[in-house]
């Protein structure tokens, strides 16, 4: 008792430490300054009530798990049930649907919506495309953001400097990312866990500061304005076309509709996320796929079966950001505008955090928990100086409900029945 009274003491100081500076205190702008203000009266009341059910939870959890334990248990769910999900022909069915749904989206839903299903989309392709690296290599990278970058500056500078159009500029901004993946792959060959994670970080943040300091090329903290969109067939979706080009609704003979460039980008986005599935999908089947997920699983036996990790491990760095450099062209694309405040490591965490909640392998899960993860703030923006906070308890639920994912990937076993 005496032990868990110390326990139940200290967790109650732990969460008025913690949500005291948190809730109680408001930060003003005044002028040049910022003035800190004590918060209104309910939000100290909750803070006491939640320090005192803390309390209360420390003092007799040992007396209540007990009691759950002897109470009649519910009806169990059939072991089959929970595994249809994973099984990769449901999942299969699912992304089809999903991908008939994303077809007729942008027709029917509104200019706001489409905007945040494009934004999902350039996430989607993220998470694909470090779930090569984590989920299917298991080599942990927390400066993918860093390919991102590389691909929309590419794009950025490419068009600013020598009027690139952006379909020409894509494939050269993937194979830049994929040049800058293929470089992080060497001085990390030998890392593993948390020293590669701090090496990748590393780079992450080398890229923005790299990025903001090169003022004469990159336009420093201003970054890069005035990139090209997107053309179809050299149909522009503005309002008046350039000197020499044309627009869609002229050409067409169709009055203008400014949602129409927003279906546009959306089915480029949509497009680009296809490809990625398909190309991902093939390489599975390869013996480069089987390669991957035998380094993830066991590099020392990978070893010893002929394999060659630095091989390996080069060429999940390399594809892996050759889909971050294609989605930071389209970022750069549908932006407009790029500046290396967009490639912060909040970005890697949010995608990291996409692959590990949608289920480390699953492209499926990556796609689910890239909605999710979007979605929400779009949906509770009246509380997004608590963003951060729900997005970490979110994640903490996650690994006690499901610390698999949502969707993990189902690998092939072998049974034995006797």
């Amino acid at each position: 008792m005496t032990r868990n009274l110390r326990t139940a003491f200290f967790s109650a100081l732990l969460v008025i430490a913690v949500a005291v500076p948190i809730f109680g205190l408001k930060l003003t702008t005044v002028g040049i300054r910022l003035e800190v203000h004590n918060g209104d009266a309910l939000t100290f009341w909750t803070i006491a009530a939640c320090a005192v059910a803390m309390f209360v939870w420390q003092l007799f959890r040992t007396r209540l798990a007990a009691g759950w334990a002897a109470s009649p248990s519910l009806p169990a769910v059939p072991a089959g049930a929970g595994n249809v999900l994973t099984l990769p022909s449901t999942q299969r069915y699912i992304i089809i649907a999903l991908v008939l749904v994303a077809l007729v989206w942008p027709f029917y839903a509104s200019r706001g919506a489409v905007d945040i299903a494009t934004l999902i989309l350039i996430y989607v392709m993220l998470g694909l495309g470090l779930n090569i690296v984590v989920g299917l290599a298991g080599l942990l990278d927390l400066g993918y953001v860093g390919f991102y970058a590389v691909g929309a500056y590419t794009y950025a500078l490419l068009s600013h400097y020598y009027g690139f159009g952006f379909w020409l500029s894509l494939p050269i901004a993937g194979a830049m990312a994929a040049l800058f993946g293929f470089l992080l792959g060497f001085p990390v060959l030998r890392l593993r866990g948390d020293y590669l994670a701090i090496v990748t970080l590393g780079f992450g943040e080398i890229i923005r500061l790299l990025l903001r300091n090169m003022t004469d090329l990159t336009g420093g903290p201003n970054g890069i304005s005035g990139i090209d969109k997107p053309t179809l067939f050299g149909l522009t979706f503005d309002r008046r076309a350039a000197e020499g080009m044309q627009t869609f609704h002229e050409f067409f003979g169709l009055d203008y509709a400014s949602i129409n460039k927003v279906i546009f980008l959306y089915l480029i986005a949509l497009l680009l996320v296809l490809l990625t599935l398909f190309v991902i999908n093939r390489l599975l089947r390869m013996p480069i796929g089987r390669a991957w997920e035998a380094l993830r699983e066991d590099e020392i036996a990978c070893r010893a079966l002929g394999m060659n990790p630095t091989v390996i491990k080069l060429s999940a760095f390399t594809i892996g950001a050759t889909f971050a450099g294609f989605a930071g062209s389209f970022f750069a694309a549908r932006q407009g505008l790029v500046s290396p405040e967009s490639f912060t490591f909040i970005e890697s965490a949010i995608i990291l955090a996409i692959v590990v909640l949608g289920g480390m392998g699953s492209q499926l899960g990556v796609i689910l928990a890239a909605i999710v993860m979007i979605l929400l703030p779009e949906l509770m923006r009246e509380f997004s100086e608590y963003r951060m906070m729900m997005f970490g308890a979110m994640m903490v639920l996650m690994m006690i409900w499901r610390p698999q994912g949502l969707l993990p990937m189902q690998r092939p076993h072998m049974e034995l029945k006797r």
